[in-house]
This record gives C-alpha cells, sequence and structure tokens, in this order.
C-alpha cells in the first residue's frame, strides 16, 4: 500500500478578508510541485466565506465540480437555472461544466459564516452537456457505515449524484473505538481520506482534524477511530495529468 500525508498546517492558505481558503492541491496564488492532484482529483478547496459575500458570475468547463457545506447556507445560480439555488449542510451539489458554465456561489446568510468543501475532478469525457444535481444525505445512514454521495455515470446506484468520472465520494461518521475496512472498486484507483473531524489511524499514520491521507496500490485498507470522527472518501482513477 502506498500513502501520502497532507498534514492541516501544510494547505495552501489565502487570506482574502471575506474569503479564508485552505489549499489541498495548488491553486490560483499557491503552487506546490508536489501537490498538484491526486490522480483525478485536482482541487479540495476547504473555504469560509464571510456573510453576504461569495464568488461573482465565472467560468468554468470541463470538470466536474462538487460542493459539500458544512455549515451555514450556500446559494448557487448558474446559465442553466434563473433563481438561486440553497444548499445547506447533508445536501452535495455537483455540476458538471462540460463545454461550458457561468455560475456564482455566495453565503446566503447575513449574520453567519459559510463553510464548504469545494472538489474539482478531472473528468474522463470532454464537452459534455452541462449539468446540475443537489440531493440532501441523512446524517443518520452515514454512522458506522459508508454513504455513497457521489458516483460515475455509469455506476448502477441510483441514490448517488452522478458526475463523469468513475470516481466515488463517500462520509463515514465513527465513534472513538470503532473501526472500519474500505474496499476500493480497483487497484488502480486512490482514495484521498479526509479528516473533517476528529482523529483516526490507517496503517499506523495518525491523522487529525482536516488532515488527509492518499491512498493507492490496494485493494483496501482500515481505519481506527482515536476519538469520534467524519470523514470524507474521494476515490478517483490514479491517473496523470
Amino acid at each position: 500500500m502506498k500513502t501520502i500525508i497532507h498534514k492541516a498546517e501544510d494547505r495552501g492558505y489565502a487570506n482574502h478578508g471575506w474569503l479564508q481558503a485552505n489549499h489541498s492541491f495548488s491553486f490560483a496564488g499557491w503552487y506546490n510541485p508536489e501537490k498538484v492532484h491526486f490522480g483525478a482529483l485536482r482541487v479540495l478547496n476547504d473555504d469560509i466565506i464571510a456573510p453576504k459575500m461569495g464568488f461573482g458570475t465565472h467560468p468554468h468547463d470541463n470538470m466536474e465540480i462538487i460542493t459539500i457545506p458544512l455549515k451555514g447556507v450556500l446559494k448557487h445560480r448558474d446559465n442553466m437555472h434563473d433563481d438561486w439555488q440553497p444548499v445547506v449542510p447533508g445536501e452535495v451539489q455537483v455540476m458538471s461544466a462540460g463545454t461550458g458554465v457561468q455560475h456564482s456561489e455566495i453565503n446566503g446568510s447575513v449574520d453567519e459564516y459559510l463553510s464548504l468543501f469545494q472538489i474539482w475532478i478531472v473528468p474522463e469525457e470532454q464537452s459534455v452537456k452541462p449539468r446540475y444535481g443537489q440531493k440532501k444525505f441523512n446524517e443518520e445512514d452515514r454512522k458506522g457505515k459508508l454513504q455513497t454521495l457521489v458516483t460515475s455515470f455509469k455506476d448502477k446506484d441510483n441514490d448517488s449524484l452522478k458526475i463523469h468520472q468513475d470516481a466515488k465520494l463517500s462520509r463515514i461518521d465513527l465513534r472513538e473505538g470503532e473501526s472500519f475496512t474500505y474496499d476500493l472498486k480497483s487497484e488502480a484507483h486512490g482514495v484521498y481520506v479526509m479528516t473533517i473531524s476528529g482523529g483516526v489511524s490507517i496503517s499506523d499514520i495518525n491523522l487529525k482534524s482536516r488532515d488527509a491521507l492518499g491512498v493507492s496500490e490496494t485493494s483496501d485498507f482500515k481505519i481506527n477511530a482515536t476519538e469520534d470522527s467524519q470523514l470524507l472518501f474521494i476515490e478517483v482513477p490514479m491517473i496523470s495529468l
């Protein structure tokens, strides 16, 4: 099994006043040649956005974009929808940028900060028709067991959101002392494990809140919770970019 550890304090950081952003991979003005991507996973930004602030209308193309609000209210608008779409914790948003999409993302609250993960995955198909999806996931369904959030259009899972890549995004909440074995779809895949909160041990590597571990060249791996923990798994093909 091959592992690469990304400690929370080693991420890129940008403070724009209205936006505090932590970058797991090279993004915008922060570049680290050793942290450009993990397989098809290109971006994992951990953003905190001030009330009433956000990203103005801007374009994307040929990228699968997943947003997971952790606290607060996100509001989204794009050129596929006229109205602002609220996205709240417990929900996940996906957008296939494909041939091109214009969108805006703002904090929908006037007094509460918005915390979210923004994830970009390189698609396996170029220039697809742009598409938007959003779904609520029950917190109870990830207590001690894997809750699948996002899979490929080619995957037969009908309860997940869909993207144009053979990827799988999932979450699990573990109590202190619990263990879980993650089984990969393929040994050609890798899994980027983000510790949302708490602490876990994987292959004798200890991870705390916002630490991440890339795991590859294995069919499975075991996780032991050293305290109550929430984990995000991003499984992707280990392609070169």
